[in-house]
């Protein structure tokens, strides 16, 4: 138990650098998250379902912070700055992640809704009733 906390906790982990797997893959990640952020803005923009805006109103501004501080955290990593580059940075910022995107699939689950168009039925006999005048 104490060896992963160290492990977590250790202020300037080493073997890190740009051209790492591991490295490419969470700049991507995050590149992509922040990229993601201006397509769901001009999405937002376009779409005319007002309970569906109302709803996605902070996931572009989510998937930029998430992304941002993603690339952060991999260039504090690579450039080896201390304090900034521990691990468990990356564990709270997954879970952040987790929580934030558990949240709003529930809220998503629980508050959208699609209004349907009603089908009215003509009666044949309406027409020989009498009128309101």
């Amino acid at each position: 138990m104490q060896d992963f906390l160290i492990y977590l906790f250790w202020p300037n982990p080493a073997n890190a650098y740009y051209d790492s797997p591991k490295a490419m893959a969470l700049l991507i990640v995050c590149g992509v998250l922040i990229l993601a952020s201006f397509g769901i803005s001009f999405w937002r923009r376009r779409t005319h379902d007002g309970i569906l805006r109302k709803l996605s109103r902070s996931w572009s501004v989510a998937a930029f912070w998430f992304g941002l501080t993603g690339l952060v955290l991999v260039i504090a990593r690579a450039e080896q700055i201390q304090f900034v580059s521990m691990r468990f940075l990356w564990v709270l910022w997954l879970l952040a992640a987790a929580l934030y995107l558990a949240f709003q699939i529930r809220l998503f689950r629980a508050r959208y809704y699609q209004v349907l168009p009603t089908v009215t039925k003509e009666d044949p006999m309406g027409k020989y009733l009498p009128k309101k005048k």
